[in-house]
């Protein structure tokens, strides 16, 4: 299926503000949400329709409760693509470094204390920036299948999004299946050293006071 960036665009902003916390400002957003996501074409746009039905039919609290006991609670669902791949080592923090810096080379700030690997994130900037946002989900993409298959296997009201999100992706090759098969079988390493990035200052980037993207998740 040949996609316009018109249509990967839609697609990724929806997305991002589906994986987004369901406060007052999203539950308001639904109306929206609900024409973009159907005038998307049915790979993209049919899987977001049981989520925006679950969100526009249930009751506020429980909504949030569900959100946090999935993505706050449960490391097998957790929206930081960079956990898949290095867990909670020093790599980690590397990578974290990457993507603010991908962020500010296109004239972005994140908000103070929001990671910048946050699915949600990443989708928003991909939404205005499809060239290297795709790029950046395609180099985390077996974190995003194994999300995916984890949300699926659990029958979580969220798993539609996730495969919205493979659909705008290229399709998968073997040494990413086998990726994803070893990742699923091994999980993520892990040293336990935290997030604390172990890098040189001069590849600290400063703050360049630029615009930043729209909060809003948890």
């Amino acid at each position: 299926m040949k996609l316009t960036d018109t249509q990967r665009s839609t697609a990724w902003q929806v997305q991002s503000l589906l994986l987004s916390y369901p406060d007052a400002d999203l539950l308001g957003w639904l109306p929206l949400l609900r024409r973009s996501a159907a005038a998307l074409p049915d790979a993209l746009g049919a899987p977001l329709q049981p989520l925006l039905i679950h969100l526009e039919t249930g009751e506020p609290l429980a909504l949030a409760t569900e959100f946090v006991d999935t993505f706050d609670h449960r490391k097998r669902f957790s929206p930081y693509l960079t956990w898949f791949a290095h867990g909670d080592t020093r790599k980690r923090g590397m990578a974290l470094l990457r993507f603010k810096q991908v962020y500010r080379d296109h004239g972005l700030l994140l908000d103070e204390g929001e990671l910048p690997d946050h699915l949600a994130v990443v989708l928003e900037f991909a939404s205005a920036h499809p060239g290297p946002g795709q790029r950046l989900l395609i180099e985390h993409r077996a974190g995003l299948e194994v999300m995916r298959l984890a949300l699926r296997e659990a029958g979580s009201a969220w798993t539609g999004v996730l495969e919205s999100v493979s659909a705008t992706l290229p399709p998968l090759r073997g040494d990413e299946q086998a990726a994803i098969a070893k990742l699923v079988a091994a999980g993520p390493p892990d040293e336990g050293v935290g997030l604390e990035p172990f890098a040189p200052p001069t590849y600290m980037p400063a703050d360049l006071g630029m615009p930043t993207v729209a909060g809003g998740r948890r």
